[in-house]
């Protein structure tokens, strides 16, 4: 499907605490059309707007968002790790990323990045959630992941919405994985990508997104092999 070259990762985390609602304003504010955001669960199951496993990094708290209940989660402040301007920002719902999303009139895709141990769950509830509650005023998301296990059953639920498989390691096997998981495009880490592999990826059909490139020469290049989007913490480095 077709996507802006330009997507927002985690918002605009160059500029503003990663997958805040602060961020995606940001990411809006920069001219960026779409972003990128990662989805976990809390320990009562509600889909939050979170990164890594721990909460230290972004929040200066002990803990895995894993054994967090919402209540707590949403107490911690998100923003003033980054700069103290976010004081206060808080760690979002899914469903509040959502009704953003509609207000800025921005496209998604929707990472579903499991706790260890979490795939099927978060796919399950992310999925769902996107299938039942995204704006039909906005463009079709992608339900991106890095978790095969996570896809398929993001496939089981909502067959429908576009999946992406992302690799960050190693791109041996890409064409069987991406063929078992029925997706339709590659997202990869860009210094795994040369013009060969680019070519051969884009020859069997599928789309290539590529994480995370911040300098305007890189992209040029990735953006001349046929790679259709990238992913950037500065979407005010690039124009369309």
């Amino acid at each position: 499907m077709k996507t802006p070259r330009i997507i927002g990762h985690r918002g605009a985390c160059g500029h503003a605490p990663e997958n805040t609602l602060a961020s995606i304003r940001k990411a809006a504010e920069l001219g960026a059309e779409w972003v990128e955001f990662d989805t976990m669960l809390s320990a009562d199951n509600r889909v939050a707007i979170f990164h890594d496993e721990t909460l230290k990094r972004t929040t200066g708290t002990h803990g895995n968002v894993a054994e967090t209940n919402w209540d707590s989660l949403q107490s911690l402040d998100a923003g003033s790790w980054f700069d103290d301007a976010f004081r206060g920002e808080n760690i979002p719902l899914l469903s509040e990323v959502i009704q953003l999303l509609e207000e800025l009139e921005m496209g998604a895709v929707v990472e579903i990045k499991p706790s260890r141990g979490h795939d099927i769950q978060t796919a399950h509830l992310c999925a769902n959630i996107v299938k039942d509650t995204w704006p039909r005023s906005l463009p079709t998301p992608i339900l991106s992941s890095f978790s095969e296990q996570a896809l398929m059953t993001a496939r089981e639920q909502a067959p429908d919405i576009p999946r992406a498989l992302n690799m960050w390691r190693s791109l041996d096997g890409w064409q069987e994985r991406l063929q078992q998981l029925d997706c339709e495009a590659l997202h990869c880490q860009h210094d795994l990508l040369d013009e060969a592999q680019s070519t051969a990826i884009l020859a069997v059909g599928y789309d290539l997104r590529c994480f995370t490139v911040n300098e305007p020469a890189r992209a040029h290049e990735l953006f001349n092999w046929g790679v259709s989007s990238i992913f950037t913490d500065f979407p005010d480095r690039f124009s369309e």
